[in-house]
């Protein structure tokens, strides 16, 4: 992997762009006028992370760009400011002043509609397992501008951590969050999105395991919830409740703790 900028680069995107190669623990390109796919044949490099002046983009040989935007979280949230519901706080139950544990972060489009619901005085925090993903994303959380003031303050919020749950959950205090949410990767994809397609070969594949979800129940103080497809089986071998299944055949399964 290497990191170079977008054309007519400035100054904070070279320092930004010098900083990530090191974070990365990648190689710094100057981008010298060349296009993207000169590097890629010049350096023999298939992937390259281009740090451009309002967005980052991880570009792979025969795949599309990889960028932070804010996916359906937009619109879920101009839904929500406009009286609606969303299905995801009414399974979980978040208010105003929670703490949120979200651990498969991906895109945290889930973890920005639950930052605009726990308010200035709430927290939520979100782990990405894989670093490029996680330093994309977390650059975009703070650059993005959606044009919705509600939407750009939750993304900011956001408390992004780099690390697996396997990792961060067996270090966290009981009943240290409210709810503790899983979304891994779907083995059966629900939608042919061409937006999901470059998440889907950048995310981490793992399988949810009982001992995580052990942890899971010793940190949450209220729930612990799980998206996935309804057919997936997770729910009954991890000992979810079925909560809600909608349409698209994504369903959540809860974990109440008393």
């Amino acid at each position: 992997m290497i990191v170079t900028t977008s054309d007519r680069p400035s100054g904070n995107a070279v320092e930004r762009a010098e900083r990530l190669a090191e974070e990365l623990q990648a190689a710094y390109v100057p981008r010298a006028g060349r296009t993207i796919r000169a590097l890629h044949t010049k350096l023999g490099e298939k992937e390259i992370v281009v740090v451009g002046p309002r967005d980052i983009r991880l570009v792979a040989e025969g795949e599309l760009p990889f960028y932070f935007h804010p996916s359906m979280a937009l619109v879920r949230i101009k839904g929500l400011l406009a009286g609606g519901k969303d299905t995801l706080l009414s399974v979980t139950g978040v208010s105003p002043g929670d703490t949120v544990l979200d651990c498969t972060a991906g895109l945290c489009s889930d973890s920005i509609v639950f930052s605009y619901a726990v308010g200035d005085k709430g927290r939520v925090i979100a782990l990405e397992t894989v670093k490029t993903m996680h330093a994309l994303v977390r650059e975009g959380l703070l650059a993005y501008e959606s044009g919705v003031p509600d939407v750009d303050r939750a993304m900011r919020a956001i408390e992004t951590v780099s690390g697996s749950y396997e990792e961060i959950l067996p270090c966290m205090e009981d009943a240290s969050a409210d709810i503790v949410y899983f979304d891994p990767m779907f083995e059966k994809p629900v939608s042919a999105s061409s937006s999901m397609v470059p998440l889907r070969s950048l995310a981490a594949h793992g399988t949810l395991t009982e001992k995580a979800v052990q942890e899971a129940r010793r940190v949450a103080r209220r729930k612990v919830v799980l998206k996935d497809h309804r057919d997936s089986g997770r729910f009954e071998k991890l000992g979810f409740s079925l909560a809600k299944v909608s349409s698209s055949a994504v369903a959540y399964g809860v974990i109440e703790i008393e």
